[in-house]
């Protein structure tokens, strides 16, 4: 997933142009919280989940890679990690993650390289 970790997996049911805001979101082992802004632009997709009380009110950047699947039924959406995996993330930068390449190369690394564990 390295090479495409900021792209939405073919097999996500990610309809274009849906807004996610809102939705659930379940890490493997349970909620870690709510979509509050997501973005579809091409090689730079993702979504950022306000975690709430789960981590302190915290919000946490993940690459559209990251999502195995989107059940637009239930509102939900699916992640292929842990919750500790998420926790021990990069922190979010809000400020200065639009347009900053080192923070996405940083993020990206994370993750890609936890699918290549897999």
């Amino acid at each position: 997933m390295t090479e495409n970790v900021w792209g939405y997996r073919e097999t996500s049911g990610r309809t274009a142009g849906a807004d996610l805001t809102g939705y659930g979101v379940e890490a493997t082992d349970g909620s870690i919280g709510k979509v509050d802004k997501h973005s579809d632009e091409v090689g730079s997709a993702y979504i950022v989940v306000d975690t709430g009380p789960w981590i302190f009110g915290k919000e946490v950047l993940l690459p559209a890679g990251t999502i195995e699947r989107i059940d637009a039924r239930e509102e939900k959406v699916y992640v292929a990690q842990t919750k500790e995996q998420i926790k021990a993330a990069p922190e979010f930068d809000k400020d200065s993650h639009l347009g900053n390449r080192e923070y996405h190369r940083q993020v990206g690394g994370y993750y890609g390289d936890l699918s290549n564990r897999l």
